[in-house]
């Protein structure tokens, strides 16, 4: 399994990096970004601390662990900039709270996220066909979640993925323990969303290629 969205203490998740970590690798996960909810006021202090234990986890855990956030409730206008600044400040993958339907999220956060050309974009609500041309253009990944509420809208995601071409991932946008899941159990998110074996394998080679892309990105950093 890998997971491109996870959260830990330095925003609202339960756990620690580490621990967090040790949970993934135990039910067999290779790879995990952990995305903290930032704006503003937190992105370098959460980037800053979780260097602090990225290349620990890297050198002796079995997983591929990449330092990233997400932006979250940021007003649609900033977030363009705050994505260059998240960057700049060492995050190797960078992930916006889209509009879900079960949060107040501003309208107009899904096009300013992949105008702003974020790598994922979470949980996008009721996406419209233009913002998902506008993803396909940009390349930006569409996530298919496993996170309670905020997956309501996955069939309509992943049916607009499939119509216009927009590539998917599946991520669990895990918060506590109990939230990571094992492959066997991402494959059936993806078929509840309306996907196919072959869609959902294709999901997991995305995910593949963001991390390799992840790796890179961090072997520069040395």
């Amino acid at each position: 399994m890998i997971d491109l969205h996870t959260h830990t203490i330095f925003s609202d998740g339960e756990l620690i990096p580490s621990e967090l970590v040790r949970r993934a690798e135990s039910i067999g996960y290779r790879a995990l970004a952990i995305t903290d909810h930032v704006d503003y006021s937190n992105y370098r202090f959460v980037l800053e601390r979780l260097y602090e234990t990225v290349d620990i986890l890297n050198e002796n855990t079995s997983l591929t662990v990449i330092p990233g956030v997400e932006i979250t409730h940021v007003p649609p206008v900033k977030i363009p900039e705050l994505i260059q600044k998240c960057r700049e400040t060492g995050a190797k993958l960078v992930v916006v709270h889209g509009e879900t339907v079960v949060e107040p999220v501003a309208s107009g956060t899904n096009r300013a996220a992949i105008e702003g050309k974020a790598d994922i974009l979470a949980h996008p609500g009721l996406i419209t066909k233009e913002e998902v041309e506008l993803a396909v253009e940009n390349g930006i990944y569409l996530e298919i979640t496993s996170r309670k509420g905020h997956n309501i809208t996955n069939g309509h995601v992943a049916k607009l993925a499939k119509e216009i071409g927009a590539k998917l991932v599946i991520n669990t946008d895990t918060h506590s323990p109990g939230d990571l899941i094992p492959r066997s159990f991402a494959i059936k998110v993806g078929i509840g969303a309306g996907l196919t074996i072959q869609e959902v394998e294709e999901c997991f080679i995305n995910s593949e290629k963001i991390v390799e892309n992840c790796k890179k990105q961090l072997l520069k950093s040395y």
